[in-house]
């Protein structure tokens, strides 16, 4: 073999093996954002089936939510949102304590999902269980990237009035009240428990702020609950006109509810 020959021969030997380490890479990051990209429509797939999920429970149609949502635990059996509404399933159907085990799995497997936090509470708050519904309340509340956090601050106050700690209720309302703007619900349960701390003072004007807001949404009518509120206020800073119109729309709107029998209980005693 000539000089010329064997350097033809090195020089294809080169290339050839200059291109396999070329193609090498290439191959390899193919395959890896094939992987990415499966797993990325899996979670897709899963978010789907769990969005269909909770559709079909806001409708009250459990079997069509169980049929996707038990799709997306298959494929996700982890997966919080999917075990948050499966548990919404069970306690629908009045299955205490698969609805509790599906709870538990959610916050468990994702912390940070806010919303299982929610719904458990609720489940806890619906069963007397105060104490441990204050506690996911709480946590959902310190959430600062939750969009329902005030919702979570108004369920901690709500937790903590049934637990009769109304200074932590006067705290978690007020927080309420800042975060969604002064909401008509917010403002109530704020004066409501600053009434019960004694704070008139401050309770009067937290229920102004309330008149004003009913004033300016015509869709917003007085409860029984609000109607004493004002009452209260009203006796305590000595306010019979204010009181007296109170009193009446509570009687003729609302006789035979528990507040117009505390309403009838005060004036029985102070005679």
């Amino acid at each position: 073999m000539n000089a010329s020959v064997k350097c033809k021969m090195d020089s294809r030997l080169f290339l050839a093996i200059a291109l396999l380490v070329l193609l090498l890479p290439a191959g390899c990051v193919t395959v890896t954002d094939s992987r990415f990209k499966q797993e990325a429509n899996k979670e897709t797939v899963v978010a789907n089936y769990v969005e269909l999920g909770f559709a079909y429970i806001d409708k009250g149609k459990l079997e069509r939510a169980r049929k996707h949502l038990n799709r997306a635990l298959k494929l996700s059996p982890e997966d919080a949102p999917a075990n948050a509404a499966k548990a919404l399933i069970y306690q629908a159907e009045g299955d205490d304590q698969l609805a509790e085990e599906a709870f538990r799995k959610a916050v468990k497997n994702d912390p940070s999902y806010s919303q299982a936090r929610m719904y458990y509470g609720s489940f806890l708050f619906s069963r007397g269980r105060y104490a441990e519904a204050r506690d996911q309340f709480l946590a959902a509340s310190e959430d600062t990237a939750f969009e329902k956090r005030a919702a979570a601050f108004y369920n901690l106050g709500t937790t903590q009035e049934r637990l009769e700690n109304f200074p932590g209720a006067v705290t978690s309302y007020r927080r309420a009240v800042e975060l969604s703007r002064g909401s008509a619900e917010a403002l109530l349960a704020l004066s409501r428990s600053l009434v019960k701390t004694g704070d008139y003072s401050a309770a009067s004007r937290y229920y102004s702020r309330l008149l004003n807001v009913m004033e300016r949404d015509p869709r917003l009518t007085h409860s029984p609950q609000s109607l004493v509120t004002g009452i209260r206020i009203s006796r305590y800073f000595d306010e019979r006109d204010r009181e007296s119109s109170f009193a009446l729309l509570l009687k003729n709107r609302f006789p035979d509810s528990l507040e117009y029998q505390q309403y009838r209980a005060m004036t029985n005693n102070d005679q």
